[in-house]
């Protein structure tokens, strides 16, 4: 794809990827959908709170 280029160790094994986000501009949302993925991915063993708890902070804080 124009526009993503792929960073490779002295073994020639990709390790990170880099995108020009000029290039990519008429693909924003499939880039988003990707990087909520990977966030979603990397946080699936943070504790889960209830969303009557966040409310309830919020509220308290005069946030919501």
């Amino acid at each position: 794809m124009k526009g993503i280029s792929f960073v490779t160790n002295e073994k020639n094994e990709k390790i990170a990827v880099q995108i020009d986000l000029k290039a990519i501009e008429k693909h924003h949302e499939a880039i988003e959908d990707l990087l909520d993925g990977i966030i979603a991915e990397s946080r699936k063993d943070e504790e889960k709170i209830p969303l009557s708890k966040v409310i309830s902070k919020l509220k308290k804080s005069g946030k919501l």
